[in-house]
């Protein structure tokens, strides 16, 4: 990705940690000096609702705290991605958990919008994944390049059903290259202090979390999957 300020719009249902991973994100570009804004949409999250983060970051003054056009779209569940479709063109990027939505068609074949039922915080962080997934929306506008990372079962399946969000976080740091590694560990670190003095381990937990989801996102950028829409 070319140019200078980033802006990411994050997308999932309420209690799949969409707000954390933004703010530890901004946070993290503020403690090394760049411009950083991190602006939530709360709507009903707590009864299921879509939740959406909004993240400015760059070497340049932030002109305005909303903006038109995301440069990388994060999809955490269909209706998300749904929700996200006005904020992207065909220069924008779509990150989104495969592990919970079926891989798109790549033919200009309509594919027709799907309606999912309201899903409660708690199942979503604790819930078994299954081999059933959402079907991928039609997408209204034209994208080039879409990414399908399986954060979900990587999450259950190595570390933990409740960091799929953070290794959500160490992919999209990757995807923008706005922040380093460690200084989102630190940021992290810093918004789980009273957790992690609790319970030390969850320090560990976070940080493979992180470093998963970086590792795999430079796996991905070698291998998109095109739309073939532009």
């Amino acid at each position: 990705m070319t140019g200078s300020n980033r802006r990411i719009v994050i997308g999932g249902e309420g209690g799949q940690g969409v707000q954390a991973a933004a703010d530890i994100l901004a946070q993290a570009a503020f403690e090394e000096g760049k411009e950083a804004l991190y602006i939530p949409n709360f709507g009903i999250e707590q009864r299921g609702g879509v939740s959406l983060a909004f993240v400015q970051i760059g070497t340049e003054p932030i002109g305005s705290p909303k903006f038109q056009i995301a440069h990388l779209i994060v999809a955490l569940s269909g209706r998300a991605l749904g929700r996200l479709q006005e904020y992207m063109n065909e220069k924008s990027i779509i990150l989104y958990d495969s592990s919970l939505l079926a891989p798109p068609q790549v033919s200009d074949e309509v594919i027709g919008w799907q309606c999912y039922d309201t899903i409660a915080p708690e199942a979503f962080a604790e819930r078994r994944l299954t081999k059933q997934r959402q079907s991928f929306p039609e997408l209204t506008s034209k994208v080039k390049y879409i990414y399908g990372l399986p954060a979900g079962e990587m999450a259950q399946n190595k570390l933990h059903p409740r960091v799929a969000n953070i290794i959500v976080l160490g992919a999209v740091a990757k995807f923008t290259e706005t922040v380093q590694l460690e200084s989102i560990k630190k940021a992290l670190e810093k918004r789980l202090a009273g957790k992690i003095k609790r319970d030390p381990a969850l320090k560990d937990l976070n940080y493979r979390a992180l470093e998963l989801g970086w590792e795999a996102a430079g796996h991905l950028l070698k291998s998109p999957v095109s739309t073939g829409k532009v």
